[in-house]
């Protein structure tokens, strides 16, 4: 399961980092934020030896902008998002996004020559959203993967990624699940600050 996070975060880095106003095709965006992180990391021995501090530092002025992160995080509580307050959404969402960016520092690093081709772009029926499928070229065989993007006006944003026939969310959903049945929102909570925390030390 750690390297299935890994390989996700990685593919989630991969086509997260523009800016909040990127505007045009999704297909377009992917194309182009891909490069830039990809340029980006290439270009930081301190990203690919695992600086968190810089994994942060990109992630938090790449990645975060172009996600819709309470739609991600809304999704992978489920149904008990709607019963929890303002503060306990907050928190939910800062854990998650802490999680996910301590995955990144191991994450980042397996960039090495690594080019991005998009394949197919698929509306999905009724609504705004598109799925764009792509692949992850360079030494061995190819990553297959699809990101979720939503239209808000004219900004797409990253709410999904899938790799492998599962989704990101989907793959969290699960996880939270266990964790919201023994102890609720709550418990949910102490568990990701539980992770995070053991994962600075």
């Amino acid at each position: 399961m750690k390297k299935l996070l890994n390989t996700l975060s990685l593919l989630l880095a991969l086509a997260s980092a523009a800016p909040a106003g990127a505007q045009g095709t999704a297909d377009a965006l992917v194309r182009r934020i891909s490069t830039e992180v990809i340029t980006a990391t290439k270009a930081d021995a301190s990203i690919q030896g695992g600086d968190i501090n810089k994994v942060i530092a990109l992630v938090d002025a790449k990645v975060m902008p172009s996600v819709n992160f309470e739609i991600m995080t809304r999704s992978a509580v489920g149904p008990q998002w709607r019963s929890a307050s303002a503060e306990q959404r907050q928190r939910l969402q800062d854990e998650f996004k802490l999680l996910l960016v301590r995955v990144y520092a191991g994450a980042l690093s397996e960039i090495k020559d690594q080019t991005v081709e998009i394949t197919k772009t698929l509306p999905v029926p009724g609504g705004t959203q598109v799925v764009v499928q792509t692949e992850v070229r360079g030494k061995g065989e190819p990553l297959k993967l699809d990101y979720r993007l939503d239209k808000a006006g004219e900004v797409w944003k990253i709410i999904d990624v899938n790799i492998a026939g599962i989704w990101l969310v989907t793959s969290y959903r699960s996880q939270f699940s266990q964790e919201l049945s023994a102890g609720g929102i709550d418990g949910l909570i102490a568990k990701l600050a539980e992770r995070n925390k053991a994962a600075k030390s």
